[in-house]
């Protein structure tokens, strides 16, 4: 199936594609459209784009809709969520060490590769290691 979200991906973005690729739609195909593209029905699944179903909701990150919606009932998916909102999400909530970090890569990515389809190919490694990471703390 085809995804689509904006272009220049981020923590979010990068980490819902992983998301879906691991644990969705291991044949899933993403497609990157600017801010203000209309995106037609027909044309794949919209996430982290504003107003579509896989999006922000009540201050949590796109990524943390997802595992809701596909009832992904993983602890582990779920400590990565709250990592995600800790960076993306303006909340009171104080983020985990890890966000910033795991930010700041993101983004290095999309600068360093200068292409969203690699950075988010090349994310996944990260969110693997961060998964592995986590699964070894808990």
């Amino acid at each position: 199936m085809k995804w689509i979200t904006r272009k220049n991906v981020g923590i979010d973005r990068i980490s819902c594609a992983w998301l879906i690729k691991r644990y969705i739609d291991s044949e899933a195909v993403f497609d990157f459209v600017d801010y203000d593209e209309d995106i037609k029905e027909d044309s794949g699944i919209p996430f982290d784009i504003p107003s579509c179903k896989y999006s922000h909701r009540r201050g949590r990150c796109s990524f943390n809709t997802l595992i809701k919606e596909y009832n992904l009932n993983n602890s582990i998916l779920d400590s990565i969520a709250k990592i995600i909102d800790g960076a993306d999400c303006v909340s009171d909530i104080v983020p985990s060490p890890e966000s910033y970090g795991l930010e700041a890569i993101c983004l290095g990515l999309r600068k360093y590769l200068g292409d969203d389809l690699q950075s988010v190919t090349q994310g996944e490694i990260i969110f693997d290691a961060l998964y592995a990471y986590l699964s070894e703390n808990k």
